[in-house]
């Protein structure tokens, strides 16, 4: 039987993970939520995603029918026929939403805008899937967290330590944000440090890790810059970490020079140009050319689609929740074919 699936907020990661969601062949998209009656709504019926208000009040599921659009019933309604929910609502919503999730008495996942406290529990597919399984709620990690964690981890694997300091260049919004800033100037977080290196000992506590950001007027992608210390004998030279990152589910390594790809913009026009719908690069880009070990040192560059990175984390976060697939390996593999045969790219 397929994972009956809710999305919660149908909005730049909700249609995403919707989408993501269609793909497999072992789970369904029961219904997915809007606010009201907007242009997104199209999207869901253009999909055959059935249409739930995010609220259960009357007069506002009312205003769909009067905009054209068929509702089928409040949030309630939604989540007594999902098996999960993943929540893509706006941040800061996750207590209140929490609360009904718990009293629908289904499983629930929520997305790196809200805090690991909330659940108690993180998750990201190549640090601690096992450690979500058959789990009641989760929280899928931030793009950063996600981005940090699929070069990191399977540096820890092979060292057993690692010590990391990392300056997150962050995008100032995404494309379709028009509210946001800075526009002409560099933005420090004066938050010190930054939540984006802590944030992945919420999936890999073995890793030391802090982390400084900074927000510039781009709206694309962020930028990562990494300094890793590994252990004495780790037996790793610059040509076999890459040689790992090649081996890596979900990571893209390019010669920038060579393939004239040495700037964010590129690497986007790259997703474009091998037919990804919206774009999106659900890979982390790590140039080549940008990867140096020095002694017990390494140095890299890395690129994040903030849109898109963890929108496959989610599918695989449903098969941890709901038990279907012990092996994360298994589930990437198969999250990615499926999601690569839907777009046929």
């Amino acid at each position: 039987m397929s994972i009956k699936v809710a999305i919660n907020g149908f909005g730049t990661i909700g249609k995403r993970v919707a989408d993501a969601v269609d793909a497999q062949d072992d789970m369904e998209v029961v219904g997915v939520t809007k606010t009201g009656p907007s242009f997104g709504c199209d999207l869901a019926v253009k999909k055959g995603f059935p249409l739930y208000c995010t609220f259960d009040d009357e007069d506002r599921i009312a205003r769909f029918a009067e905009q054209g659009y068929e509702c089928h019933g409040g949030l309630s309604a939604l989540l007594a026929i999902a098996d999960v929910v993943v929540d893509c609502s706006p941040g800061k919503l996750g207590a209140e939403n929490l609360a009904k999730y718990k009293q629908a008495d289904i499983k629930y996942m929520f997305q790196g805008g809200e805090k690991h406290a909330l659940t108690g529990l993180s998750y990201t597919s190549s640090a601690n899937h096992a450690e979500n399984l058959n789990a009641q709620g989760t929280r899928v990690v931030s793009c950063n967290t996600t981005g940090l964690s699929r070069t990191l981890v399977p540096l820890y694997e092979h060292c057993g330590s690692l010590k990391v300091e990392c300056t997150m260049v962050r995008r100032a919004a995404d494309p379709g944000d028009s509210k946001k800033g800075p526009i002409n100037a560099i933005k420090p977080v004066l938050k010190v440090p930054s939540h984006h290196g802590p944030d992945v000992i919420t999936v890999k506590p073995e890793i030391e890790i802090n982390s400084l950001a900074v927000a510039v007027p781009t709206t694309i992608m962020h930028l990562h810059t990494i300094i890793a210390d590994l252990p004495d004998g780790h037996g790793l030279s610059t040509e076999s970490i890459l040689e790992m990152w090649s081996n890596t589910p979900r990571v893209i390594i390019m010669h920038g020079e060579d393939n004239r790809i040495t700037t964010t913009a590129e690497v986007m026009e790259m997703a474009r140009d091998i037919g990804r719908k919206w774009g999106d690069l659900h890979e982390i880009f790590v140039w080549e050319d940008g990867v140096n070990l020095i002694g017990n040192r390494l140095y890299y560059f890395q690129a994040i689609h903030q849109e898109s990175d963890v929108i496959p984390e989610n599918v695989d976060c449903i098969r941890a929740l709901m038990g279907t697939e012990p092996d994360w390996r298994a589930s990437v593999a198969k999250t990615d074919a499926a999601i690569s045969a839907y777009y046929n790219c």
